[in-house]
C-alpha cells in the first residue's frame, strides 16, 4: 500500500492528464529497497537513474534534491519500497519531444512487512513464458517506462506458487524473468545474458558480477538459451526489492538450491540488502 507521495516535492498525489509519461511511457522509474529508513543501492540507483536520463535526452535531476525528497518520504519506514518516477513532463500532442522539457518527479513509498523469505525456505518454483521480450538497443539496460511486454508475461500465469516466469527476445535468447535478472550455474562458472540489446542493467545483477569476480568465479555476459538453462546446476534470480532468489523448480524440472556457490549467494544478498546513503 502505498504511504506517502510527492510530486515535485510537493505533497499530493495528481498529475496532468498531458504528461508524456501517461501518453507515451516517455520517462524512466527506480525501485529501491528500504531497511531502517535507509535505501539499499543508493548510488547505483542514481548511476542508472543517471544513465536513462542520458539516453532519452532528459535533464538530469539534482542528486541532492532526489537525496532530500526520498529522506523526507523513506525515513519513516522500517521496512519498504521508494518508487521514484521521472516524466519528461507535459508536452504538446505528438511524439515529438519539447524542445525544452520540465521534467516531473514522482516519489512514492510502499511500507511493507518481511514475508516468507525463498532463501532459508528452499528457493522459488518458476516458468518460461511465451510472451517475448522486446529488443532495442537504445533502450537496453535502462529502466524505461514502457514494460508492457513483461506486463503481458506477467498475464500469463496466475498459480501463486510460481513466483516469476522467463523470457526470451525473438531469437530465442533468455533476457532475463520478468522483474528479474537471471545468473546460470554450471557447476564452475556463472552465466548471465547480455544487456545490451535487451533486457535491464539491475543494480543487484551489478553486483553479483562483482562478487563473482572477487570470489575468482567466472561470469560471463552472453546470450543464454534453452539449452543452457535446461542443462544448468543451477539457477537464481536477482532484483533491488527480493535480492537473491535461488530457483528450487523451473517447469517441471527440480533443482537443488544447495549446488549454487551459497557464499557468493549470501555476499550478494548481503550487499542487497545493506542499508546506505551515500555523501550527497
Amino acid at each position: 500500500m502505498i504511504q506517502r507521495v510527492l510530486v515535485d516535492g510537493r505533497e499530493h498525489d495528481r498529475i496532468s492528464v498531458g504528461d508524456r509519461g501517461l501518453h507515451y511511457g516517455d520517462g524512466l522509474f527506480e525501485t529501491i529497497l528500504i531497511r531502517d529508513g535507509m535505501p539499499c543501492l543508493w548510488d547505483r540507483h542514481m548511476a542508472r537513474l543517471a544513465l536513462g536520463a542520458d539516453r532519452l535526452g532528459l535533464p538530469r535531476p539534482s542528486p541532492s534534491m532526489l537525496r532530500d525528497e526520498a529522506v523526507r518520504i523513506g525515513t519513516e519506514l522500517d521496512h519498504g519500497l521508494l518508487k521514484l518516477i521521472l516524466t519528461r513532463g507535459v508536452g504538446g500532442r505528438g511524439y515529438r519531444p519539447p524542445a525544452t522539457p520540465h521534467p516531473r518527479r514522482i516519489l512514492l513509498s510502499y511500507a511493507s512487512s518481511p514475508s516468507s523469505d525463498p532463501w532459508i525456505d528452499g528457493g522459488v518454483a518458476i516458468r518460461f513464458c511465451e510472451t517475448p521480450a522486446s529488443v532495442n538497443s537504445h533502450l537496453a539496460g535502462i529502466k524505461h517506462l514502457n514494460r508492457l511486454d513483461a506486463v503481458l508475461a506477467r498475464r500469463e500465469w496466475d498459480d501463486p506458487e510460481i513466483a516469476e516466469g522467463l523470457m526470451c527476445d525473438e531469437a530465442g535468447s533468455f533476457v532475463g524473468g520478468t522483474m528479474t535478472n537471471l545468473f546460470v550455474w554450471d557447476g564452475v562458472a556463472l552465466a548471465t545474458p547480455s544487456v545490451t540489446r535487451s533486457g535491464l542493467a539491475g543494480t543487484v545483477r551489478a553486483v553479483a558480477i562483482e562478487a563473482a569476480s572477487r570470489a575468482g568465479i567466472a561470469c560471463v555476459e552472453r546470450p543464454v538459451t534453452r539449452r543452457m538453462i535446461e542443462e544448468a546446476v543451477g539457477l537464481f534470480l536477482t532484483n533491488a526489492r527480493i535480492g537473491v532468489w535461488p530457483v528450487s523448480r523451473l517447469a517441471d524440472r527440480l533443482l537443488d538450491p544447495e549446488r549454487l556457490p551459497l557464499d557468493l549467494l549470501s555476499a550478494v544478498r548481503r550487499t542487497a540488502h545493506t542499508p546506505e546513503w551515500s555523501d550527497p
